[in-house]
C-alpha cells in the first residue's frame, strides 16, 4: 500500500526587519502568561522589542536563561517553572538549542510554543520535532510532536547584527534539505512527519537549494555588514522556513546521519549545519552523482566559507572516521532511508573520498 502523502507547517510565519515590535500584536491570540526560554544572547538582543510589544497591556511574562543545550535536565527545569507560575505559552527564543528546548517543553506541559530565532544556524524553528541530548551533551534522540509551533517570528535586524558564521551555519544545515528529501522521495522513505513526500514538499525544497545558489554570497556581504537586504531576507526564509518546512516533509538521509555519528566522538566544536554541509557532499558521493552536480555544491560550499575537507571540522584521524561511519549507521539512522541502504565499510569509502576531493 502506497504511503499516505502528508504536509505540515507552522500555523504562522512572521519575517521582516523589527517584526519583533509586533509580537504581541501576533501572538496574543496564544494566551495570557508567558514563559520565554532564552539563550543569554536572545534575551540581550529581544528582550526591549518585545517588552515595547507589550506595553499597555496586563500580560504575566518570564524570561528565563537556559543551560545551553537542550537537554534532559534543561527541559524538566523549565517544566518546572511552568507549573509554577501558571504558564499558558512558552517562546523559544536563541538559536536551535534553546528553540529545541521550549518545543519540548510546550509538548509535555500541553501548551502552545511560539518561536524567536535569534540566528539561523539551523532549521529547527520551523520543525515539528526537538534534538535532544543528555546532559553530559552527547546525542539522546530525536523528539518528534504532533504539530508543528504555532508562530514562528523572525526580526531580520536580529539576524543581520547575529555573528555571520550563524548565517554560513545555517546555510549548510540547508544545504542538505533538497538532497536528503530526494533520497527519501526515490525509495518511498518516510518524511520526519511519518508521511509520504508530497510534490509540495519536494518544491520547497528544490527552492531552498536554488535560493541558497543564488543569494548565498549577497545575503553573507550584508550579514557582514549588519544591514538586511533582500537577499539576506531570503536566506534567512531558505535557512528557516524552507529549509524547516521542507525538512520536516521531506525527510533526512546521509548528511544528517553523518553528524550524529560525528557527536558520537564527543567533544567537537564544528557547527552542525557546518558537518551537515560535509555530509550533504559525501551523500553526493555515496550517490554517484554527476560531476557537475558534484562541483556545484562543492563549489558553494567553498564559496560561502563552508567545509569542504574533514580537517575543516576537526577530523584529522582514520580512527574517528571509522568511528564516525559505525555510529552514523546505527540501526534507525536516517542513512538507511537511502537506495541500497549503506554499510559502514560504504560510508568509510565516501568519506574518504570526499574529502580528497576537497582537497
Amino acid at each position: 500500500m502506497a504511503r499516505l502523502k502528508l504536509m505540515r507547517a507552522p500555523q504562522k510565519y512572521v519575517q521582516g526587519k523589527n517584526s519583533l515590535l509586533s509580537f504581541y500584536e501576533e501572538m496574543k491570540h496564544l494566551g495570557g502568561r508567558w514563559l520565554f526560554v532564552c539563550s543569554n544572547s536572545g534575551y540581550k538582543m529581544c528582550h526591549d522589542k518585545i517588552e515595547k510589544s507589550f506595553e499597555n497591556t496586563q500580560d504575566f511574562r518570564r524570561y528565563e536563561i537556559f543551560g545551553g543545550v537542550s537537554s534532559i535536565g534543561e527541559i524538566e527545569k523549565m517544566k518546572k517553572i511552568v507549573s509554577d507560575d501558571e504558564i499558558e505559552v512558552i517562546v523559544g527564543v536563541g538559536g536551535g538549542s534553546a528553540i529545541d528546548t521550549a518545543k519540548a517543553v510546550a509538548h509535555f506541559e500541553k501548551l502552545p510554543v511560539a518561536i524567536i530565532p535569534t540566528v539561523v544556524a539551523t532549521d529547527a524553528p520551523c520543525t515539528g520535532l526537538s534534538v535532544i541530548y543528555n546532559d553530559d551533551e552527547t546525542f539522546n534522540s530525536y523528539l518528534f510532536y504532533p504539530q508543528n509551533p504555532e508562530a514562528v517570528i523572525v526580526d531580520s535586524d536580529v539576524i543581520a547584527n547575529a555573528p555571520v558564521k550563524f548565517l554560513i551555519a545555517g546555510m549548510g544545515d540547508a544545504l542538505g534539505t533538497y538532497f536528503e528529501a530526494r533520497a527519501c522521495l526515490r525509495t518511498d522513505s518516510p518524511s520526519l512527519e511519518f508521511g509520504g513526500i508530497t510534490r509540495s514538499a519536494m518544491a520547497l525544497c528544490e527552492l531552498c537549494y536554488n535560493t541558497l545558489l543564488e543569494y548565498g554570497i549577497e545575503a553573507i556581504v550584508a550579514c557582514e555588514n549588519n544591514v538586511v537586504t533582500p537577499a539576506l531576507e531570503a536566506v534567512i526564509e531558505a535557512n528557516v522556513y524552507l529549509s524547516g518546512v521542507g525538512a520536516d516533509n521531506g525527510g533526512l538521509a546521509v548528511a544528517h546521519s553523518f553528524y550524529n555519528g560525528l557527536t558520537t566522538l564527543g567533544g567537537h566544536s564544528a557547527p552542525h549545519g557546518n558537518c551537515v554541509a560535509f555530509g550533504t557532499l559525501v551523500q553526493l558521493v555515496l550517490e554517484g552523482a554527476s560531476r557537475e552536480e558534484f562541483n556545484t555544491v562543492q563549489s558553494f560550499c567553498k564559496s560561502v566559507g563552508l567545509p569542504t575537507t574533514l580537517a575543516e571540522i576537526g577530523i584529522t584521524s582514520k580512527d574517528e572516521i571509522r568511528i564516525i561511519a559505525k555510529n552514523a549507521c546505527i540501526e534507525g539512522e536516517t542513512i538507511h532511508n537511502m537506495a541500497g541502504d549503506v554499510s559502514k565499510e560504504q560510508l568509510y569509502d565516501a568519506i574518504i573520498a570526499t574529502d580528497m576531493l576537497g582537497r
